[in-house]
């Protein structure tokens, strides 16, 4: 079903506007809580996802020290989500230790383990500022390739990545490598600060498993309407 492919963004501050949104887009099954929302309110924003029975992807993007980045997903894997986020960029030993740690908090917690993915270039970031801001010597492509191998590598479940590095990823990362795609953005709407955009459809093509589409469906004049609108671009290729 085309709404399963489709994580829609709890990009709120308060457990009170976060209803208000689950409210407004009941069909929605798969909510991504961030930053902004989880440090605001800690577990009371999962506690009020699961009564309702909706996947949760927990992206809190760790970046640390291997200890540390451990120690965070072993406690965040005990909250029972679907999916959980940390930085390619933490390094080999830590991306181990992490895919070990959720394996721990969960069987401790007595819950599914989350599946562990990668992020291997915020999708804000161009070509050119990786090359010009972060001194990164690779092409992009290259650069995204090489971050989510080694998290396949080291033990992780998949990566997040530009829908325009799915279909390099896809034939080397494996059938089986969640691929995961912010910075998708229909054609009706407005492209906001995602620099590496794909449409739905074409980033379902490429081999995208989901995709994460906020403003242009909570920011829309109607938010029901425009999630229905983007269930429809992509029901006959799911």
């Amino acid at each position: 079903m085309p709404h399963n492919k489709i994580i829609v963004p709890l990009d709120v501050a308060t457990v009170e506007d976060a209803i208000a949104l689950l409210n407004q887009l009941p069909e929605v099954t798969f909510w991504k809580v961030g930053l902004e929302l989880f440090t605001n309110t800690g577990p009371k924003i999962i506690e009020v996802l699961k009564s309702r029975q909706k996947r949760i992807f927990l992206d809190l993007k760790f970046h640390d020290i291997p200890n540390t980045v451990a120690g965070a997903c072993r406690a965040a894997s005990r909250y029972g989500v679907d999916l959980l986020t940390i930085h390619s960029t933490n390094g080999r030993d830590a991306l181990k230790a992490a895919a070990e740690a959720v394996q721990e908090g969960a069987s401790q917690a007595g819950v599914k383990p989350p599946k562990l993915i990668a992020i291997t270039l915020l999708t804000s970031i161009s070509s050119r500022q990786l090359a010009f801001d972060l001194q990164v010597p690779l092409e992009l492509p290259e650069y995204a390739l090489k971050m989510a191998l080694m998290a396949k590598e080291s033990g992780l479940d998949g990566a997040v990545c530009s829908p325009q590095e799915v279909a390099q990823l896809r034939p080397n990362c494996g059938d089986h490598f969640l691929l995961i795609c912010p910075g998708v953005r229909p054609e009706w709407a407005d492209k906001g600060d995602q620099k590496r955009t794909f449409t739905p459809v074409k980033a379902i093509q490429a081999g995208a498993n989901y995709l994460v589409i906020g403003r242009p469906i909570t920011a829309a004049e109607n938010p029901a309407i425009a999630w229905k609108k983007i269930c429809e671009e992509v029901k006959n290729l799911t």
